[in-house]
Formats: C-alpha cells, structure tokens, sequence
C-alpha cells in the first residue's frame, strides 16, 4: 500500500462527534440534573436541621458540582489532546469520497 494515504485523523473526528461529544453532554446534563434536584431537595427540607434529609441535600448538590467539574474537564482534555496532535473541531470534511488509485 504505498500509495495510499490512509490517517486516523478522520476515524477521530467521527468518534469525537458521534460517540464522546453526545456521551459528555449527556452525563453534563444528567449532573446539572442531579445538582438542581440536590437544590430542590435542600430548600424543601429548611425546616429540618436535624434530619438526615438536608445532609442527603446538601450530599446531592455537592455529587452534582463534581460530576459537572469531571465532565468540562474531560471535555478540556480531550480538545487538548486533540489539539496538541493538531487535529481541530473543523479540520475534517465530513463527506470524504475515496478515491482508488491506479
């Protein structure tokens, strides 16, 4: 196959648009999700200091800012490391014909 130039670059940008950008927007949402039932949960349990229910609050909304801060920090690695091998959101045609070579 001497001909050929065959890259990985184009398997990468699929993969980053089709599998890890939906993937990491989904467990963001589900996050933030969790984070404002945390918030709902805390201001209906006010008048319960001594209950378990506004530290299950309190727990929740703290579970909800971690999964948010490890999702947008994924997201930063991943175009970090896209970007130091020079692969950027919009250096891919999405509609590529192959062409053979004779």
């Amino acid at each position: 196959m001497s001909g050929s130039s065959v890259t990985i670059i184009p398997f990468l940008q699929k993969v980053l648009d089709v599998i890890l950008n939906p993937l990491i927007t989904l467990l963001f949402a589900l996050a933030f999700l969790y984070f404002a039932y945390g918030i709902i949960r805390f201001l209906s349990a006010s008048g319960d200091d001594k209950s378990g229910k506004r530290i299950e609050a309190r727990n929740s909304i703290l579970w909800g800012i971690v999964g948010m801060v490890i999702m947008f920090s994924v997201y930063g690695i991943i175009n970090f490391v896209l970007g130091t091998f020079g692969i950027g959101p919009n250096d891919v045609e999405t509609n590529i014909i192959p062409i053979i070579q004779r």
